[in-house]
């Protein structure tokens, strides 16, 4: 009778897992439609643990591809996945036990120690790197370098090794982008800095860098920064990015630590020679210039540049930088966006650039609702 009553429950235990199904009704409410839009969605939302075994699919039963999200943890934390949602209609997703179709990676973040220690990172859409300690001889900033891209495919290993093993440069385009994008001691393409008694504190390398996630779908990495000083105090600086596949701009929260006191923050772009194209919306700022071949000084095309403040925030150019400043306190975490893109790859035009800007402004402000059911 004992060993009855132990085999069922192991059969009950067997059963209630692999006949887990639930489903995430997502709602478009707003007068505009949300295509291949990443949402995530709280594990503690499920009633069954969420795992690799795990199979997503949409209205018309085609599979959805998902990533599990661990934010450093050794649980998974939340799940997210694309959806597609037409102005002012419901959606909705299936979940249930089986095996998933294998997911394309389109986001990838690493240090790349044998280029100076760059910390870079990608999706289908654009690459970007920061500096790192073994370039501290050639006085770097905590700037963004932007890489152009024309390919959905991962790029980051391939230039670095046909630059550094192969003797092709990544500052031309072999066929599938470059980096022709000029940093300097500068914000570059979307970088933050302290704003203190008017004067914008640009800083240095990163210390210590942290991959979060790193893909298919998200890739998310924090990067710290020792010795920032600000008013003659001492602090900590860390940045934690996350790449989603198909966004045009990447997700920073930056936090310092040290003693309290009321500072602003700036992320902004550095606007090179000033002849390129600025504009400026509601939270955000745009520019867009000749993207130019640094081996040859041939033009390429069109560079873009994006930065969102979802919150208040001040308009102002100062020693070449366009930068939406806003109050921050220490400690606490500050939330903005930034990207770039290139008229060769999905943004012809600036005003194309500018009109996802502002669409990607709008995901943030009015994100769709989701319940999950049964």
């Amino acid at each position: 009778m004992k060993k009855r009553k132990i085999s069922f429950i192991i059969l009950f235990a067997v059963i209630t897992s692999f006949s887990f199904a639930q489903t995430v009704e997502v709602i478009n409410q707003y007068p505009f439609d949300r295509e291949n839009e990443i949402i995530e969605i709280d594990a503690s939302e499920f009633d069954a643990t969420l795992d690799a075994n795990l199979v997503i699919t949409d209205q018309n039963n085609q599979e959805v591809p998902y990533q599990l999200i661990y934010n450093g943890n050794e649980s998974v934390q939340s799940i997210i996945f694309p959806v597609t949602v037409k102005t002012g209609t419901k959606e909705v997703y299936t979940f249930s036990k089986g095996t998933p179709k294998p997911v394309q990676a389109k986001t990838f973040a690493r240090f790349v120690p044998e280029r100076k220690d760059d910390f870079a990172w990608e999706n289908d859409l654009a690459a970007y790197r920061v500096y790192g300690p073994a370039l501290a001889s050639e006085n770097p900033s905590n700037g963004v370098d932007l890489w152009l891209k024309k390919t959905e495919e991962l790029v980051i290993d391939n230039f670095y090794k046909a630059d550094l093993q192969d003797g092709k440069s990544y500052h031309d385009d072999h066929g599938k982008g470059l980096d022709c994008y000029k940093v300097d001691h500068t914000l570059g393409a979307g970088g933050i800095a302290p704003y203190v008694n008017g004067e914008l504190l640009i800083g240095s390398y990163f210390d210590s860098y942290k991959v979060l996630e790193n893909g298919p779908l998200r890739s998310t990495f924090t990067v710290t920064y020792e010795d920032v000083v600000i008013n003659g105090e001492l602090y900590q600086q860390q940045v934690t990015v996350s790449i989603d596949a198909g966004t045009i701009l990447n997700k920073a929260v930056v936090r310092l630590e040290g003693k309290e006191q009321e500072i602003k923050l700036a992320p902004g772009i550095f606007l090179h020679d000033g002849k390129g194209t600025l504009q400026k919306a509601s939270g955000l700022i745009i520019y867009g210039e000749d993207a130019i071949t640094q081996t040859n000084q041939t033009n390429v095309g069109k560079s873009y540049v994006g930065v969102i403040v979802p919150g208040d925030s001040e308009y102002k150019i100062q020693k070449m930088h366009a930068l939406l400043i806003s109050d921050y306190t220490i400690g606490e975490e500050f939330t903005y966006y930034f990207g770039g893109g290139w008229s060769q790859w999905k943004f012809p035009t600036q005003k194309e650039w500018l009109n996802a800007v502002q669409d990607f402004s709008k995901q943030i402000r009015y994100p769709l609702s989701i319940a999950v059911v049964n």
